[in-house]
């Protein structure tokens, strides 16, 4: 089944499913207006977001030269860096280290990188033990399920079907109210992090100039995952980087505040490789570069913005396709929501996941809340018109729109009886309208003929 397909038939399970809706709702809503209460904390939102967007474009206008420059303050501080083109490269450069260092136990913090390259499976087919230390990761890895949302990754789970799972895996109690479950978690998996040859951690943002990474979050299980570890590996995407470890007095406030509502998040490690004068911490520092088709966002003028995204998920939050499809994997690509949407066809393919970018009912929210300024909508509306320039519509929906146009540019066709005009609009487009909804009626009367009664003519 095509991406397409599979999209669309999620989305049409996930609209008429009350339960879930009921269930997911209440919970976006209510982490959008935590970033409502919090971004106002901000003396001036609009030109913090403004400094933060200028930061973004320069990176990504000169993006070799801050990647070159980072890699040679990791390396003069004694780390490596390794350049991954696409998924296969990074999963290679990951078991070459596997092998070399002989690491039989791996702990991993969370990070949609590993996601897109389909970290854990490829290790676990090779016969590693790798363990999820993040607590959404870990409840979705025992219930083999995927995140819904890039923050809330188990926002869509109910709490009795995590208790029963971690009642059969854990042998938590099935009483245990969310509290007692997260303890039951911790207790788990705290060995593993002592225990633990390799850590592998993602980084929400590269520092050039200082050759470190910069974590942000809320369990701390990220700054576990390499503290004990001999080897310390960071997979990264290109598009991370910041010039300078100053810039992060404005991102992580940005970050913190638009994604989880905080005004800063309890856990903001800045790491790299060890001094010398360091008696503690991970022998070995290495880091990935992933590119994974993120070039080819680059080398479009007008959408390579989208790489400017810092990962808070607010566009998400408030996107209406996103509540209504059923979260981050419905879309089959690597990332979900209207993010997800721009760099999806730009990243992996217009041909296979051009879908994305008509999935949208151009509201414009999440532009708004956007904290770097991204100018998502628009982006979206871009992709369309790549799609159509490369020759990727369908003959179908060609058809359709030109039988649109010369209905819509004929007075006589216009002023045609109602059950003529519903009749055939039922015939093109009642299968993309869906089964699940009531069919519009159009109106008995065009404007056209209501104004000439009035004025009788």
């Amino acid at each position: 089944m095509e991406p397409h397909e599979i999209f669309l038939k999620e989305a049409e399970k996930k609209m008429t499913d009350i339960d879930f809706r009921q269930r997911v709702l209440p919970m976006l809503d209510f982490m959008e207006a935590n970033r409502v209460v919090r971004v106002k904390e901000f003396s001036n939102l609009d030109l913090a977001k403004q400094r933060a967007a200028y930061t973004r474009w320069k990176v990504t206008e000169n993006l070799d030269k801050y990647l070159v420059d980072f890699e040679g303050s990791i390396i003069r501080r004694g780390g490596k860096v390794l350049w991954a083109f696409d998924a296969n490269n990074a999963l290679m450069e990951i078991d070459a280290i596997i092998k070399r260092t002989n690491a039989q136990k791996i702990v991993k913090s969370k990070s949609s990188v590993f996601h897109e390259i389909g970290l854990v499976k490829h290790l676990r087919d090779k016969g590693n033990v790798i363990v999820e230390t993040d607590l959404g990761d870990y409840v979705l890895d025992l219930m083999n399920e995927k995140a819904y949302h890039p923050n809330k990754s188990v926002t869509n789970q109910k709490l009795e079907n995590i208790g029963r799972f971690l009642n059969q895996k854990i042998k938590s109690s099935l009483e245990a109210d969310p509290e007692e479950l997260v303890s039951d978690i911790r207790a788990e998996i705290r060995n593993k992090f002592f225990e633990a040859d390799l850590g592998i951690t993602g980084a929400n943002f590269l520092i050039s100039d200082a050759g470190s990474i910069a974590i942000s979050e809320n369990e701390g299980s990220a700054r576990l995952s390499f503290a004990f570890a001999k080897t310390h590996i960071v997979l990264a995407a290109i598009d991370k980087i910041l010039p300078t470890l100053t810039d992060l007095d404005l991102f992580f406030p940005l970050l913190s505040s638009h994604s989880t509502g905080q005004q800063m998040t309890t856990y903001n490690t800045i790491t790299g490789p060890a001094y010398r004068e360091d008696f503690d911490g991970p022998a070995e520092f290495i880091v990935i570069l992933l590119d994974n088709g993120r070039s080819n966002l680059l080398a479009t003028q007008d959408q390579r913005q989208a790489l400017n995204c810092i990962e808070c998920g607010a566009c998400s939050n408030v996107c209406p396709v996103f509540k209504t499809v059923a979260g981050m994997h419905s879309y089959q690509s690597y990332g979900g929501g209207p993010i997800g949407q721009v760099v999806g066809p730009l990243q992996q393919g217009f041909k296979e996941y051009q879908y994305l970018s008509n999935a949208s009912t151009m509201c414009g929210k999440c532009t708004d809340v956007c904290p770097v300024k991204i100018d998502l909508h628009n982006h979206l509306l871009r992709n369309r018109h790549e799609n159509v320039v490369q020759g990727f519509e369908k003959t179908g929906e060609k058809l359709a729109w030109f039988t649109w146009k010369k209905f819509m540019l004929s007075r006589k066709n216009l002023n045609r009886p109602a059950a003529i005009k519903n009749f055939t609009f039922k015939q093109f487009y009642k299968s993309d309208w869906g089964d699940q909804r009531e069919f519009p009626k159009i109106a008995d009367k065009s404007f056209n003929q209501l104004w000439r009664e009035k004025n009788g003519l």
